[in-house]
């Protein structure tokens, strides 16, 4: 099947492109040939080159940007480090939560002997801030449906941050003791990016509806 019609592309010009990752997906390629299938590999298919700007996690879904210029993915990525760039995810959770806002500041490092889990870790992690907001309490009443606003991004932030506030994100087969086959995917999805064009400077706002 063409790439074209593999990749839900919801924005692209000669910079870069905005795709919608389906969940339990490779962001780029993995090791060994059976793991190169990914966003950025059916990317550079399509158009010829392709950068991987930020990633998700495999069972991740939504919004990540693809450039097609190695000046386009230094550009991009300099809006990231400098957290120029307003990221919104969306998840459902175990359990009700009772604030309705709040944020989250635990550092995260690598629990190398059960990797690729994080965890907290006072001493020797790395910063990680979260804000997060109810949306609502689903009808079962058992769980939250919430927006999620990372200021920083390591890896599996909020996946651990939900975690370490006793409510994990559905479906997390790291981090949700309570995970089973039933849960057919990670409830967490990268629902909105904004930002200015790396090129033309001009604001743009993209969001993938929530497949859940």
């Amino acid at each position: 099947m063409p790439a074209h019609e593999i990749l839900n592309i919801l924005y692209e010009d000669e910079w870069f492109a905005v795709i919608n990752k389906p969940a339990n997906f490779l962001s780029v390629p993995g090791r060994g040939i059976e793991k190169q299938d990914s966003i950025t590999h059916r990317a550079f298919n399509l158009f010829g080159e392709a950068h991987a700007v930020h990633r998700l996690d495999y069972a991740t879904s939504g919004l990540i940007i693809v450039a097609k210029t190695l000046e386009c993915h230094k550009r991009l990525s300099e809006h990231f480090r400098e957290r120029r760039v307003q990221k919104e995810y969306r998840a459902i959770l175990r359990g009700q939560v009772v604030a309705k806002e709040g944020t989250i500041s635990k550092p995260l490092i690598c629990d190398w002997p059960n990797r690729p889990r994080q965890m907290v870790h006072r001493e020797w992690g790395k910063q990680a801030t979260t804000h997060w907001k109810i949306i609502r309490q689903q009808d079962d009443k058992q769980h939250s449906r919430v927006a999620l606003f990372p200021i920083t991004g390591r890896s599996h932030q909020l996946r651990v941050h939900m975690q370490s506030m006793h409510h994990p994100i559905l479906g997390d087969e790291f981090y949700d003791d309570m995970c089973s086959k039933a849960d057919k995917r990670l409830h967490l999805h990268a629902y909105r990016l904004e930002f200015s064009h790396p090129f033309t400077t001009a604001w743009l706002k993209f969001i993938a509806v929530c497949p859940f």
